[in-house]
């Protein structure tokens, strides 16, 4: 049993303290929501100690439910950090990371133990403000290891794809970092294409709390990790997996759809959890959501199901962009995925319900269609 220490996600430095102290196998680690006005904020059911070799208490996201606590042991934090090196080329030369997500969720983490590990100092962005290209810029021009990371989520990609078509110097920086790894949910593939075209090294990562983080890059499993599908599902194995159930051969049953090629490539198809039957055809939210970012004049938007007594479920769709381009998304997806696909409602808002992660709340753009 190790001690369970308490670190709130705006306590930058504590947490990194602290994370040396994880590593050494000194204590265990659960990172809290934000102090308010110097306050911690209340938890409930945690132990004052963690099982043995816990080296992590994790909360995932909940983007479609309720909150779930995760135990990480120290070896799969290793592991993890270690096939990701490998992956990146990071055990060469001086690797030094930007920290610009929460520490409350297992991917702000993982910057801080690879930074440990890297003996190097990370440079923090203030996490508890909303993301900005500017902040992001300024923070850069502090970080001096001569291979440099970063982990982002697909809302702060897209920002500082379009912030530099204004800023050349942003472009500059950002083909400095050896690799921007992003993960959460899938980016817009315009945008990728867009930075890769500039000399960007985007690496699109796959993986969860339950995996330590991402454990597939670009399509190809990190060393050590497994990959396979039962039924359409991705399951894992690998010493990177969190204390999960896994089935008598070790793998992890996903909630994800995919399909896995002869040459060991992951194709994601989407959540199984984000699949409507319309009308009698299956129809993934996901691939919804993939094919509408592609229409011009969508800044971001996310798909959501709208109970509907003929069809079952239908299509609704709510964006941020121009408010004329309501009918290109529902032509471009009906041409694509059929009668079933066309959105049976279009709202334009200014801005999407976030997580502190940065996904999309998904439980809070469903109830945008009940109350509108």
């Amino acid at each position: 049993m190790a001690l369970l220490k308490l670190v709130a996600a705006n306590d930058t430095f504590g947490a990194l303290v602290a994370m040396t102290d994880v590593l050494d196998g000194k204590l265990a680690l659960f990172v809290t929501a934000p102090e308010v006005n110097g306050k911690m904020p209340e938890t409930f059911g945690l132990p004052d100690e963690a099982p043995e070799g816990v080296a992590l208490i994790v909360e995932s996201s909940g983007s479609t439910g309720t909150p779930k606590r995760i135990e990480i042991s120290r070896e799969a934090l290793l592991e993890s950090a270690n096939a990701s090196a490998l992956a990146l080329g990071s055990f060469e030369g001086t690797a030094q990371w930007l920290l610009a997500l929460p520490l409350n969720y297992i991917a702000g983490l993982n910057v801080l133990a690879r930074s440990v590990l890297a003996g190097t100092q990370p440079v923090m962005l203030n996490t508890s403000v909303p993301f900005t290209p500017e902040a992001f810029s300024n923070s850069v021009r502090h970080m001096t290891g001569d291979r440099r990371y970063t982990s982002l989520v697909p809302t702060q990609l897209a920002r500082l794809a379009k912030a530099i078509d204004q800023d050349e110097f942003l472009l500059s920086q950002l083909r400095r970092f050896d690799a921007i790894l992003v993960g959460g949910q899938a980016p817009q593939d315009e945008v990728v294409q867009k930075l890769r075209a500039l000399d960007v090294n985007i690496v699109i990562t796959y993986g969860m709390t339950e995996t330590c983080g991402g454990c597939v890059y670009n399509s190809q499993p990190l060393a050590g990790v497994e990959l396979k599908t039962v039924e359409g599902r991705i399951v894992i194995r690998g010493s990177v997996l969190a204390n999960v159930e896994t089935d008598s051969d070790g793998f992890y049953l996903t909630n994800d759809e995919g399909i896995v090629y002869a040459d060991g490539r992951l194709e994601v198809l989407g959540r199984i959890d984000r699949v409507i039957v319309s009308g009698g055809i299956k129809i993934s939210l996901d691939r919804v959501e993939q094919l509408a970012a592609q229409v011009a004049g969508v800044a971001e938007l996310a798909a959501s199901a709208i109970d509907d007594s003929e069809w079952g479920q239908r299509v609704g769709i709510v964006f941020v962009g121009s408010p004329e381009v309501s009918e290109d998304i529902a032509s471009a997806l009906a041409d694509d995925l059929g009668p079933a696909g066309r959105p049976v409602r279009i709202l334009r808002i200014d801005a999407l319900p976030k997580l502190n992660s940065g996904k999309h709340d998904l439980l809070a753009i469903k109830q945008i269609f009940e109350e509108n």
